[in-house]
């Protein structure tokens, strides 16, 4: 049962729109290969507005999502977005997943 997650909204320079959509691309990947997420979404809000969305079924995969990838996240920013990540810690009221 998902419990927990993060938005984390970003706003990309106006000349890196394509390599923040190449960045998630490759993301999703490591993601998938982490484990930890029971889903993720990168989502684009506006025409440089993007954010990420992820849940998991605990604080603990939560946590340890954010300490693999957060540096990640930081490391690109200065380069990619025009301000640093706003990430909310969100508490999941109801989902309808796959299979549930």
């Amino acid at each position: 049962m998902v419990t927990v997650g993060l938005f984390i909204r970003v706003e990309a320079k106006p000349d890196r729109v394509a390599d923040v959509e190449a960045k998630f691309k490759e993301v999703v990947d490591i993601v998938r290969a982490e484990g930890r997420a029971v889903v993720w979404f990168a989502l684009r809000l506006g025409p440089t507005s993007f954010a990420i969305y992820d849940a998991f079924t605990n604080e603990s995969d939560r946590q340890a999502h954010l300490d693999t990838m957060g540096p990640a996240l930081r490391a690109s920013g200065a380069e990619l977005f025009v301000a640093e990540p706003d990430v909310q810690y969100i508490e999941v009221v109801a989902s309808l997943l796959p299979g549930e």
